[in-house]
């Protein structure tokens, strides 16, 4: 069985910080894992240690410095990894969704995995559709915000649980290959061991360019175009009631009544 895992690195701003153009500046951002795919890791390496013969790969879109993202993954029991980047990548800033699906899709063509995990989605963009469209492009089953999986490795289908709107949650069979979008607290996401830490500097990860994959630049493109990025003002404008429950209360009725939200 093998386990295509999609793993990216996320900015984190500081508190105080400039911008430059159409981005912050980059003195102003660390990176690291995305939160959901540490969980999406840890999902894989509990299959790949409940089976005998379950290889798992993590991909990633990004440039050199994200290596040292990948290696977190590597040190947790990922068995190798794959990073693509190209120069038609460099100055586009923010990818797509249909961008980063086309090149995982290609990924995943060449891998040709059983099971593809994502985390549901990404600390800075929030957009929670890569793993979907991912699944859409290879023509895989899918199941979106699982919470729990059940899946014997070397089965062919997978019984999971997906979180809904309205704390609603869905008990579904997938069958594989599948791609699940995991959600937060299906596992805890281990530590890596320092013995983790060392066998992960000699693990594999394979650089890769949009030709390695069978792309082009045409992959950048998209309807999608940024063509502002600021920080919104900020206003306070915050009633603050005092007194007992009913005194709050009554304030409360007689600044709505004044707002003309209520009559009487």
């Amino acid at each position: 069985m093998k386990i295509l895992i999609a793993v990216t690195e996320v900015a984190e701003v500081e508190d105080d910080f400039e911008i430059d153009g159409l981005a912050v500046a980059e003195q102003y951002l660390d990176y690291d894992l995305n939160e959901w795919d540490d969980y999406a890791i840890e999902a894989g390496v509990q299959l790949q240690e409940a089976g005998e013969d379950v290889e798992v790969v993590s991909v990633t879109i990004g440039p050199e410095r994200s290596e040292e993202t990948i290696r977190m993954g590597l040190a947790k029991g990922v068995d190798r990894a794959i990073r693509v980047w190209d120069d038609a990548l460099e100055g586009e800033g923010q990818l797509g969704v249909e961008t980063k699906a086309d090149i995982l899709a290609a990924v995943a063509e060449d891998e040709d995995p059983d099971l593809v995990l994502a985390g549901v989605q990404s600390n800075d963009d929030a957009f929670g559709a890569t793993g979907v469209s991912l699944a859409d492009e290879i023509g895989f089953e899918w199941a979106a915000v699982v919470n729990d999986l059940d899946l014997d490795p070397g089965g062919s289908v997978a019984s999971v649980h997906r979180e809904l709107e309205g704390g609603v949650e869905e008990l579904t069979d997938v069958e594989l290959p599948a791609v699940l979008t995991i959600q937060t607290g299906i596992n805890e996401p281990r530590y890596a061991s320092l013995r983790g830490i060392r066998q992960a500097q000699s693990k594999e990860i394979a650089p890769k360019d949009l030709a390695d994959i069978g792309l082009d630049a045409s992959v950048t493109e998209s309807p999608i175009t940024l063509t502002q990025l600021y920080e919104p003002e900020t206003e306070s404008d915050a009633t603050v009631f005092e007194g007992s429950p009913d005194e709050e209360a009554d304030q409360l009725a007689e600044l709505l009544r004044d707002k003309g939200v209520v009559e009487g």
